[in-house]
């Protein structure tokens, strides 16, 4: 009797190894920054433009509250889309409401009147001085923020520019004061908002585009309530008025802002401000070219003398190396992130800090 048969032994069949841990990888934006930047540069320039056009047709706050309800849209279509959750806090809520004041409604509504009487390539213009009442203001209101010697000479280089710009050893004869003056006060507006922003909103725990779109939205409800004590409801819709109005908001408001958080985080603060030096370059270009608008020589050379000033306002000096009195090493200094993003404007004013990444810039937003 044969002895039984034995099983034969087989090797055990064990599992796939587990794959290894990958690092998610960002996804990298389907427009090089290079092509956002500039579009973003045309988007703010062509603003004036846009508001001049709105203006023909409509009233300055109706103009003001149709861009800023497109606005509205455009950013709560963005924060569904990424579930972003609004501000919770009560208090967050109040500081909004006056930053959306100080930083949106405001800021366009004075621009809109003052396109009613001055060139689109002014407002461009007067626009571009608010770095130079950032660093005024920042000053008097940010004891850390003190000026060097460069900064301070960009201040006072940059209004002798926007004397030149109004023509100041003529008297200011041919100018329109009242709507050069509601211009220049809406670029002041701005860097008052980056410095009450600054001192108010760090660390709310909200997203900045979460923040942007709620203060978006106040400024919207705001010119809801301020329009029909001002103005009579409209008759008609005009064609080109209403395309202008519709594109000032979406691509002016909504779609700049998204633009601008995007490069800000991808390449910083510092590249993004560049686009402050574009904007009355295309606005006075816009403004000549299809508008027709008047350019005498200070204008252009009184905008580069801004330019520059500003330039110099945003310069600052090197930290000094830490002495080592001690023998031990020194800390080092943390570097700065690109993705904690002061937008340009804030930075423009020497107000780079965390809150002012809500700007509004956020508005400089706009920046119109």
């Amino acid at each position: 009797m044969s002895a039984p048969c034995e099983p034969r032994a087989t090797a055990p069949v064990s599992a796939p190894p587990p794959p290894a841990p990958t690092t998610p990888v960002a996804r990298r934006p389907a427009l090089d920054w290079r092509i956002r930047f500039a579009g973003l540069s045309l988007i703010w320039g062509f603003s004036f433009l846009l508001i001049k056009i709105g203006t023909e047709g409509y009233a300055p706050f109706q103009v003001t509250f149709g861009r800023l309800l497109a606005g509205t849209a455009v950013l709560a279509a963005a924060m569904a889309m990424r579930r972003e959750r609004l501000p919770r806090s009560a208090r967050t809520w109040g500081h909004l409401t006056v930053a959306a004041l100080l930083l949106n409604a405001l800021p366009f509504s004075l621009f809109s009147y003052a396109e009613l009487t001055i060139p689109s390539t002014l407002a461009g213009i007067c626009n571009a001085t608010s770095p130079l009442w950032g660093m005024a203001l920042s000053v008097v209101a940010l004891s850390e923020d003190r000026p060097t010697r460069r900064r301070v000479a960009g201040l006072g280089v940059g209004f002798l520019g926007v004397l030149t710009v109004l023509g100041a050893w003529q008297g200011f004869s041919g100018l329109d004061l009242p709507g050069t003056g509601m211009a220049l006060l809406a670029s002041f507006c701005y860097p008052v908002g980056w410095i009450y922003v600054r001192r108010t909103l760090a660390g709310t725990g909200s997203s900045t585009l979460a923040l942007t779109g709620s203060q978006l939205f106040l400024g919207t409800v705001q010119l809801a309530v301020v329009t029909p004590l001002f103005t009579s409801a409209p008759t008609s819709f005009p064609l080109l008025p209403t395309l202008s109005v519709l594109a000032l908001g979406t691509l002016g408001t909504g779609l700049a802002l998204l633009l601008q958080y995007g490069l800000v985080q991808e390449v910083g603060p510092t590249t993004a401000q560049m686009v402050t030096y574009f904007i009355p370059v295309i606005a006075t270009a816009a403004g000549v070219a299809l508008l027709g608008e008047q350019l005498s020589w200070n204008t252009p050379v009184g905008a580069l003398i801004v330019l520059i000033g500003a330039a110099l306002t945003q310069s600052r000096a090197r930290p000094a190396a830490p002495s080592e009195p001690s023998g031990r090493p020194a800390a080092a200094a943390p570097e700065p992130s690109a993705d904690r993003g002061a937008p340009p404007g804030a930075d423009a004013a020497g107000l780079s800090s965390d809150a002012a990444d809500l700007s509004a810039d956020v508005a400089d937003l706009s920046r119109s």
